[in-house]
């Protein structure tokens, strides 16, 4: 089986769950306040970065740069609650969308660890 999770996964099935994560944090109460405008440009981007990470285009950085996730989180208070926040509306959008075991394992380990390592409070 192939290391590209981005083709193990699938382009539609990798929208669908970063939709499915966004449709959870258009409620949340913590979460919502970081998107100051439409969810829709923040879900784009996401979709973007998780592609190229994937193995995927490499789209988000010829339009974005280098993805610096720390300093672009820098600016918002991602705090225990809210990475816990983050990881619950992440795994319900994983139990929405099938995918491969192994695409399974290694997305879970990969938010897991980003989520704690964007902490700054």
């Amino acid at each position: 089986m192939s290391d590209n999770y981005f083709e193990m996964i699938g382009e539609a099935n990798l929208r669908k769950l970063i939709h499915d994560f966004y449709v959870g944090i258009a409620s949340d109460e913590i979460l919502r306040p970081m998107y100051p405008m439409k969810l829709e440009p923040a879900e784009e981007r996401l979709y973007l970065f998780m592609q190229q990470y994937l193995g995927g285009p490499r789209t988000y950085e010829e339009m974005r740069g280098h993805p610096q996730l720390r300093k672009r989180h820098f600016p918002f208070k991602v705090d225990e609650d809210a990475r816990n926040r983050w990881m619950k509306h992440m795994n319900h959008a994983m139990d929405l969308n099938e995918m491969p075991n192994q695409a399974r394992f290694f997305l879970q380990t990969y938010f897991e660890d980003t989520a704690s390592f964007l902490k700054n409070f």
